[in-house]
C-alpha cells in the first residue's frame, strides 16, 4: 500500500507529514515510559523482521495481484502500540530512503496509512477488546484477522481520500474505492492468519514477551525480570525467520502489482505509477539478491541506535533530577 508521489500534491504532502511527525514525537514521549529492559533488542529484532517480512508478496488467487503484510498489529501485540508505531515507521522510512519503496513526498501519507491505522487504531480498538487477557487461541486468532482487516481497510480509504484531495491525477473516487476496499479485505485476512499465528504460538511458549501479558501483569519488575531471562529464544526465532525471509525474498515474492498498483491498474490502465527516487536510495526497487539483508540491518541499527539515546536521555534526566534533590 506504498504511496507513489504521483499520487500526492504538495499540500497533501505537507498536511501528511506533519501528522506523521506529529505522532512520532508523542510515540516518542510515551516509549520513554516503558519499564521493560527488553524493549530495545526487541524493537530491533521486530523491525528486522517486519522489514523481510514486508518484502514476500503472496499472491490474491483468481486476481492477478498480490499483497504483502503490515505487521503493526504483530508489533503492537508484542511492544505495545508506542513502541510498535515508532518500529514500523522505521521501516517505513528505510523502505522510502534506501530502496525507493515507496515515494518521498508521500511518506507521511504512508506512515498514517499503514502505522498509524493499525498500530494507534486497530490495535487499541479492534484487538485488545477481543484478544482481552487471556491468551485464549480462538480469541487471539479472531483478533489478529479483525484487526488485520479494518486496519487494511482503513488504510485504503486514506489512500483513496489523500488521492482525491489531491486532486492531480484522474482516478474516479468511487470506482477507485470499489477496487481497493475488497483487495486489501483478502490481504488483510491473509495477514491476519499468518499474525493470528504467530502470536498465538508465542502465546503458548512465550507469553512473557507479548505486551498484554506486560501491561496486566501484577508484579511488573518480577515479569520484566522473567522476559528478560527468557527473551533469547525468542530473538534467535525471529532473526532467524528474518534471515530466511530477507534471503529468500527474490524466489518467494510474486510479481503481480500490489493491491495499491492493481487497483490503480483496473481503474486507469496505467500500469506503473511515476515515483521519484529519493537520492539516498541505493537499492532502488531492491535491485539486489543482498536488498533484504542490507534493509533488516539498516533497520535494526536505526531502532537499536534510536531506542539506546532515547532511554539514555531518560537516564541523565533521572540522574541529574536525584542529584538536585540530594
Amino acid at each position: 500500500m506504498h504511496m507513489a508521489d504521483a499520487l500526492v500534491s504538495p499540500a497533501i504532502a505537507a498536511g501528511a507529514g506533519a501528522v506523521a511527525a506529529t505522532l512520532i514525537a508523542v510515540a516518542a514521549s510515551k516509549v520513554k515510559n516503558i519499564r521493560r529492559d527488553d524493549i530495545i533488542p526487541l524493537m530491533g529484532v521486530m523491525g528486522a523482521f517486519v522489514f523481510a517480512a514486508q518484502m514476500i508478496n503472496f499472491s490474491i488467487p483468481g486476481t492477478g495481484s498480490s499483497g504483502h503484510v503490515i505487521g503493526g498489529i504483530l508489533l503492537s501485540a508484542v511492544l505495545g502500540p508506542w513502541a510498535a508505531f515508532i518500529t514500523l515507521c522505521s521501516v517505513l522510512i528505510i523502505q522510502c530512503l534506501v530502496f525507493a519503496d515507496g515515494g518521498l513526498l508521500a511518506l507521511g501519507c504512508n506512515v498514517i496509512n499503514m502505522a498509524a491505522t493499525s498500530c494507534l487504531i486497530a490495535y487499541p480498538l479492534v484487538y485488545r477488546p477481543i484478544a482481552g487477557t487471556t491468551f485464549k487461541p480462538w480469541r487471539i486468532s479472531l483478533a489478529a484477522v479483525a484487526a488485520s482487516i479494518i486496519a487494511l481497510e482503513i488504510g485504503a480509504c486514506g489512500v483513496t481520500l489523500e488521492t482525491e484531495l489531491s486532486g492531480i491525477t484522474a482516478l474516479p473516487t468511487s470506482t477507485f474505492l470499489a477496487f481497493m476496499l475488497p483487495i486489501h479485505l483478502a490481504i488483510g485476512a491473509i495477514e491476519g492468519a499468518a499474525t493470528a499465528a504467530v502470536l498465538c504460538f508465542l502465546a503458548k511458549y512465550r507469553p512473557e514477551t507479548l505486551y498484554g501479558e506486560y501491561s496486566a501483569a501484577p508484579s511488573g519488575a518480577e515479569r520484566n525480570a522473567a522476559g528478560s531471562r527468557r527473551l533469547r529464544p525468542v530473538l534467535i526465532g525471529f532473526g532467524i525467520a528474518t534471515l530466511v525471509f530477507a534471503g529468500a525474498f527474490t524466489w518467494l515474492a510474486s510479481s503481480n502489482p500490489d493491491g495499491l498498483e492493481w487497483s490503480i491498474e483496473k481503474v486507469s490502465g496505467i500500469s506503473d505509477m511515476p515515483s521519484a527516487t529519493p537520492p539516498t536510495a541505493f537499492m532502488p526497487d531492491y535491485d539486489s539478491r543482498f536488498a533484504g539483508i542490507v534493509g533488516a540491518l539498516i533497520v535494526m541499527v536505526m531502532l537499536w541506535a534510536l531506542t539506546t539515546i532515547i532511554f539514555h536521555r531518560i537516564r541523565s534526566a533521572h540522574q541529574t533530577s536525584s542529584n538536585g534533590h540530594k
